[in-house]
């Protein structure tokens, strides 16, 4: 398969956000020499695991490679050469049609014996995003612990987070450097950066004491904290978009002759997907007042209780990274294929599709203890 983003490995290395790109090459780059990814790879296949995975928006022509009318697919794309990526490389979606015939073209004979890397990829397809926080704990449901430096956000996520998080922490960063020089210019945005990439060292050691934790306890802690931070800034970054795209939404209109029956769906999954969207907001601001209220308690001298907080709310990530995944791919999607400023031009059996997999990616069943989406 060859296509623009796999012709253009090298910006989306450079500028995926977290939720889109699982880039285990390069993470295979910076820590191939460090013990806990040896000794806990993501795959067993040593092609596969610095494969770059992605999910991705399926162009018309795609659409026929599934049966199930999905709009999003979870693409592995392996290098050509993994030292220059625009050469390229080759790509396919987990479970498209003649996958298995693919998978043996790209990794031989060996693959159909694979069973773990097979399970691997169902899970990842299963998700409607692949954020670092609502991955780990999907896998931890089914029993996968990969290393810890496979759930790092992007570092072009990091730099778009730095000035929303020194905002959210500047009290605390105060707090545990009384008396120090953080603000001094880019001293906070470094110190940001370590927090966000789970950096132990003597710049972090104040916060770690404030907290009370040991090393291990920390390093899990911060992981949890850097998790609602990425939510808080998630939403924070989406909820501008969302009131225009549900306008957007009731104002679609699909060209051409239309039954009663196409009329009749349209308009109850119309205020369907507007009341179900919202909720989702509501629900995860009232979700992330949870963790402000953890923090303050922190501010006014209590850390045992955000302590606390972070080492037993990880489970909140399923439920939050299932709901945003969602909101974030009805908008990003809606935003790629109706630009903002035009009003939507599509046929009815196009639109129907539309709100068939927007509303599916919005339901959601509980089973054995995680979130699964509900076809």
């Amino acid at each position: 398969m060859s296509d623009k983003s796999v012709r253009n490995l090298a910006h989306l290395q450079n500028s995926a956000s977290t939720a889109r790109v699982l880039n285990l090459l390069r993470i295979a780059k910076k820590r191939s020499d460090e013990p806990d990814y040896l000794a806990h790879p993501f795959f067993r296949n040593v092609v596969l695991n610095k494969a770059i995975i992605l999910k991705h928006r399926l162009r018309r022509d795609e659409l026929e490679l599934f049966t199930d009318g999905r709009q999003t697919a979870t693409k592995v794309i392996i290098p050509i050469d993994g030292g220059d990526l625009k050469l390229g490389g080759r790509a396919v979606f987990v479970d498209q049609t003649g996958y298995e015939a693919q998978m043996e073209a790209m990794f031989g004979d060996t693959w159909l014996a694979e069973t773990d890397d097979q399970l691997m990829l169902e899970l990842l397809d299963q998700l409607p995003s692949l954020d670092p926080f609502l991955l780990r704990e999907h896998l931890k449901r089914h029993g996968r612990f990969p290393a810890r430096c496979y759930f790092d956000v992007s570092d072009a996520d990091v730099a778009r987070m730095i000035r929303f998080v020194e905002s959210e922490i500047q009290k605390l960063i105060d707090l545990a450097f009384s008396g120090g020089d953080t603000r001094r210019e880019g001293s906070g945005s470094r110190l940001v950066k370590k927090i966000l990439s789970i950096t132990v060292d003597e710049d972090t050691e104040p916060l770690r004491l404030t907290l009370r934790l040991d090393k291990r306890d920390y390093q899990e802690g911060v992981f949890c904290w850097k998790g609602f931070l990425y939510y808080k800034w998630t939403l924070n970054e989406t909820l501008p978009n969302i009131e225009r795209v549900l306008n957007s939404i009731a104002l679609a209109r699909p060209r051409g002759p239309m039954d009663a029956e196409a009329k009749l769906y349209l308009e109850k999954s119309r205020d369907s997907l507007r009341r179900s969207i919202r909720m989702i907001c509501e629900t995860a601001q009232r979700s992330l007042a949870f963790y402000d209220r953890a923090f303050d308690s922190l501010i006014d001298g209590q850390p045992q209780a955000f302590r606390d907080f972070l080492l037993s709310a990880p489970a909140m990530f399923t439920d939050l990274g299932e709901r945003l995944g969602a909101v974030n791919h009805i908008v990003s999607f809606w935003n790629f294929r109706f630009p903002q400023g035009r009003l939507p031009v599509v046929g009815v059996e196009e639109l129907m599709d539309i709100f068939n997999d927007f509303e599916c990616s919005l339901s959601f069943q509980e089973v054995r203890g995680g979130y699964v989406r509900m076809a």
